[in-house]
């Protein structure tokens, strides 16, 4: 069974569109799986999901929680996810 996918908006020049819609056609392919290998394959992401990641494992996650009580999210102690 496949992931569900989410809809997202975003906006680029007529000229890129164009560019993009060109190319598709060429590797008989969609402009959707264009922007998503692209955007799969950009290390950014990973380098951001693993600074995230650390970020959770850190004392940070708690001393923001004690700081800003109101703005935790769920409630979850960092011990709750380390695991």
């Amino acid at each position: 069974m496949a992931d569900k996918s989410e809809k997202i908006t975003i906006r680029v020049s007529a000229e890129t569109a164009q560019r993009l819609k060109m190319r598709a056609d060429a590797e008989r392919t969609t402009v959707t799986a264009l922007l998503t290998e692209a955007a799969e394959r950009d290390p950014r992401l990973e380098l951001a999901a693993a600074r995230f990641r650390e970020l959770m494992k850190s004392s940070l996650v708690d001393e923001f929680a004690a700081a800003f009580p109101d703005e935790e999210p769920d409630g979850n102690r960092r011990e709750d996810r380390a695991a």
